[in-house]
This record gives C-alpha cells, structure tokens and sequence, in this order.
C-alpha cells in the first residue's frame, strides 16, 4: 500500500522507464514476433516488475503498437534530418535513396517489426492516431523534391511520391531481408560488403533512370 507521504515520481523518471520499456520491448518483439514475444522478458530486460509494464502501456498488444509507433519515427525524423530542401534534385534523391539503404541495413529490428506487423495485415497501425500524421510531412517532402527537379528540368513529370518511395524502399527492403535465402539460391554470399555495395548502385541507377527527364547516368 502507498504511503500518503510517499512523493510521486518525477516526470523525467517516468520518461525514462517508458524509454526502457520501449527499447526492450523493440529488442523482444523485432527477435520473436508478437506471438512469441514474453511480457516477463521485456520486465527483466526494462528493470521493472510485471505490473508496472501493464501501468505503462495497458497490454502486450498496445506496447506493440507503441514499439512499432517509435521504430516509425525514428526512421520519419531521421529523414527530416537530410534537410533535402537544401540539396539540388539530384542530389536530393540520391540522398534519400541512400538514407534508406543505409538504415535497413543498419537496423534490421526496424525490417523485422515491419514483418510482424505485415503478418497481422497491420491491425495494430489501423488504430494508431499517430501514424498517418508522421507520414504525411514526409510524402510532401518527397512531392517537393520532385516538383523542384520537374522545375528545373531534370525529373519527368507524373511521377508519384507515394509510389516513388514504395519502389526505393522495396528495392532495399526485398534484398536484404531475403538475402540469405537469395544467397543460396545465386550461390554467392549477398550479406558481403561488396555484394552490399553492388545492390546499392543498382538501386540508385535504378529509381534514377525512372525519374530522370534525361537518365544518361
């Protein structure tokens, strides 16, 4: 029982729990799925008993969500932070194309939450109040950056940025998380760097020779 002398914890300590929380939660879901995801698993890693897991979050299905909220975000303002506005078109999409090889590759929990996620036809992101209004400012940056290089001459119009960011994003996506089984199947190891870097370019010719005006690259 709760003495009534007992003083409520500061904000910034229950900010700091969620965030531990949060990323032993990310660690579980993104090894083991929803499904084999364990509530105890994710206490022991956060430092906290049970219980206080359910104060924060209600259920094992809305800290899900919250993780998949987060892993969207992080990957939504680390694109802010490419400040492509600032860049000549080229360049801009060049940058973005490369952003997003570079951040699958470096955080595969991302690719694997996805996957999760995709597995239960994205039911918890139906119920996000957050999702669509972390995406929205990123479609525009895009649709931006094409209005700019249509502008100048060098993009060819009609282009969507809805399906100009599905293509750069499969792209990367669908190699790197087959790339084992590909690697198999093509008798070469497709996780080695020079492979790594030859998928890459082919990327970038790739959406490139699709959205220049002129793709003599």
């Amino acid at each position: 029982m709760t003495s009534k002398n007992a003083k409520p914890k500061p904000a910034r300590d229950a900010a700091a729990t969620r965030k531990r929380i949060l990323k032993a939660a990310k660690r579980e879901f993104a090894m083991k799925g929803l499904a084999g995801a364990r509530v105890d698993e994710i206490a022991d890693r956060a430092e906290i008993n049970k219980r206080m897991l359910y104060v924060y979050f209600g259920n094992k299905e809305d800290l899900f969500l919250a993780v998949l909220e987060e892993a969207y975000a992080d990957i939504r303002n680390a694109e802010q932070e490419l400040k492509l506005g600032h860049l000549e078109p080229v360049e801009a999409l060049t940058a973005l194309i490369r952003f997003t090889w570079f951040y699958y590759l470096k955080h595969p929990e991302f690719l694997r939450l996805v996957n999760s996620e995709n597995l239960h036809r994205a039911r918890h992101l139906k119920r996000s109040a957050r999702i669509k209004e972390m995406h929205s400012p990123f479609v525009k940056m895009i649709g931006d950056l094409l209005k700019r290089g249509v502008a100048t001459g060098v993009f060819r119009r009609g282009i969507d940025p809805n399906q100009l960011y599905i293509s750069i994003a499969a792209l990367g996506y669908y190699y790197l998380t087959n790339r084992f089984t590909l690697s198999v199947i093509y008798g070469r190891n497709l996780g080695a760097a020079p492979a790594l870097d030859d998928r890459r370019m082919a990327i970038e010719d790739m959406v490139l020779r699709t959205v220049l005006k002129s793709p003599d690259i």
